[in-house]
């Protein structure tokens, strides 16, 4: 089998929580040492702390790579990835910007948001994808004679615990001009609550079904405490119910409560991508939600009936 690398992201200096889980990841198909790479501008923090995961690290550190712009990126990992590279990455917004042209430069294989790794036989990788909407789950043999690009949905993996104590070695970024360039970063407007501050999320998604429900929401918080918040998915967002400052995801805020009350919410990985630890209780009426999978305590019912008789228990405590 050809070498095996796991693009790390970072954020000043501080690893994303899917890096621990791209290293337990590559550990369920290979023993052979895993290289996590590292760019950006800046990065020797965020490389020490990837040699904590990975026996070994490379960093490529150039001001051009100041920016995540996928097109720079992909020129930096091209001009120093083997033949034959099998790369894992998270598949969040920026993986599947960064993926799918890397796959095509390294004619390698090209599979999306893996929601988990069977093992390999040889040069065959076995994984596990979902399809319409996490109701089936597919099983996937991929080809990675010739290389492969691999994308992991966050979450999906347990997280590899304990220190690697791996050595971080310099590469040079290369050519890496772009047709495309970083202009700015414009912040979202700050909303009248800040949800990812809160140690307790009530989330609400399509179950809640109409607008005047989404006071049910509101009760529940007010009865557990102060320390809650009322947090939505992406659809209450696009039928205006909500401001887009609660919503939880990759296109809304990634938040880390100590408890997370999904309810009515399917569970899509683009939700569950805004989601970073803490005890996910899940309360929907579909038995087949993906959102079960993932739970750590999973309860069948509908909760508009659900809601008030909890905050009504919650209350006589």
């Amino acid at each position: 089998m050809a070498t095996v690398y796991a693009f790390v992201a970072h954020s000043d200096g501080v690893l994303d929580d899917s890096a621990a889980e791209l290293a337990a990841a590559a550990k369920k198909f290979t023993d052979a040492p895993v290289t996590a790479i590292v760019t950006g501008s800046g990065v020797d923090a965020a490389a020490a702390k990837a040699a904590e995961l990975f026996p070994a690290v490379w960093k490529i550190d150039a001001a051009e790579l100041a920016y995540p712009n996928a097109e720079v990126v992909r020129k930096a990992l091209l001009n120093n990835l083997d033949a034959g590279a099998v790369v894992l990455m998270a598949h969040n917004t920026f993986g599947m910007d960064l993926a799918p042209g890397l796959a095509v430069k390294i004619g390698g294989a090209f599979v999306a948001d893996v929601v988990d790794i069977e093992g390999a036989d040889g040069d065959t990788l076995k994984v596990i994808r979902q399809e319409f909407g996490g109701v089936v789950s597919t099983h996937v043999t991929v080809d990675m004679s010739a290389g492969a690009v691999v994308t992991i949905r966050p979450g999906a993996v347990a997280p590899l615990e304990g220190a690697a104590g791996g050595a971080v070695e310099d590469k040079a970024a290369g050519d890496v001009s772009a047709k495309r360039k970083f202009i700015e970063v414009r912040e979202p407007e700050a909303g009248d609550v800040d949800i990812t501050k809160a140690e307790v999320l009530v989330s609400i998604g399509r179950g809640i079904e109409d607008q005047d429900n989404i006071e049910l929401a509101h009760e529940l918080a007010k009865a557990i405490g102060s320390q809650a918040e009322v947090a939505c998915s992406r659809p209450i967002v696009d039928a205006k119910w909500m401001d887009a400052s609660r919503q939880v995801g990759t296109s809304g805020k990634t938040v880390k409560p100590k408890v997370y009350l999904a309810m009515g919410i399917s569970g899509s990985f683009q939700h569950m991508g805004g989601i970073k630890g803490g005890v996910i209780i899940a309360v929907n009426k579909n038995p087949n939600a993906p959102i079960f999978q993932v739970a750590n305590v999973g309860i069948e019912a509908d909760i508009l009936e659900f809601i008030p008789e909890l905050t009504e228990a919650l209350g006589e405590l």
